[in-house]
């Protein structure tokens, strides 16, 4: 019990702690054409066209359509449309969980402690990504505990968004968007998704990164996955 629990601190501490370092190493490596950025997930064809005699394949991802849900202020909001351009990190819980989603939710935070607004930061990330948490217990989860949960984990409103909404709405962006998971249902009260997944998408709605939410190592991994799709982005300009 006592090593899992300095396993889960260290691990904390390796993304709160030496996100710095890793921004620095990233930027160096990046400029000597040593980084390979986050891939693309969720192929959904693969194009071909013939160009001076020669077959080009044009592989096409999936493109993660627009979701409205409600957040714990009680405003109804739209992740492509009001988060337009910025990096997303997503999960899904339920506030009655009482095992993995309270542990879930504690790395998220984590995630938001480490990148947290910095003056000195040559990203700000403060503008660049969000964190969403959308419950999959609507029926429970109202405007009112969401924002009791929200407030227990010291979120900050502006930057972590807790949403809930229609049932069927939400497990079809699970599954059908995000592609969470590869169980079929139709988001009755039957169907119940429960999953310890963190998901990365990028500025421009592509599924950059899946990670273990409970497991420190990936969550270092998503850490660095922002990093390099901020200067992705960067880089663009």
């Amino acid at each position: 019990m006592s090593k899992n629990s300095n396993k889960k601190f260290f691990g904390g501490l390796a993304v709160a702690l030496l996100l710095p370092l890793t921004f620095y190493i990233i930027i160096r490596k990046m400029s000597e054409g040593k980084i390979k950025l986050p891939s693309y997930y969720g192929i959904e064809r693969v194009d071909s066209s013939v160009v001076d005699g020669k077959t080009i394949k044009d592989t096409i991802y999936h493109h993660v359509a627009d979701v409205v849900l409600t957040n714990q202020l009680g405003k109804q909001v739209s992740l492509n449309n009001d988060l337009k351009g910025k990096i997303l990190i997503v999960d899904f819980f339920f506030t009655q969980c009482p095992d993995v989603c309270p542990k879930l939710t504690n790395n998220m935070l984590l995630l938001q402690r480490a990148f947290k607004k910095d003056n000195k930061s040559e990203i700000n990330y403060d503008t660049t990504m969000r964190f969403i948490s959308i419950t999959v217990d609507p029926a429970h989860d109202s405007v009112s505990v969401l924002r009791a949960y929200a407030d227990r984990f010291k979120a900050n409103h502006d930057r972590w968004w807790f949403l809930t909404g229609s049932r069927e709405l939400i497990y079809n962006y699970a599954r059908n968007e995000l592609h969470v998971t590869m169980q079929p249902g139709d988001g009755g009260a039957e169907d119940f998704i429960h999953s310890q997944k963190m998901v990365l998408i990028d500025q421009d709605r592509y599924i950059r990164g899946y990670y273990d939410g409970l497991d420190s190592a990936d969550l270092k991994r998503c850490a660095d996955d922002v990093i390099l799709l901020s200067l992705e982005k960067k880089k663009r300009k």
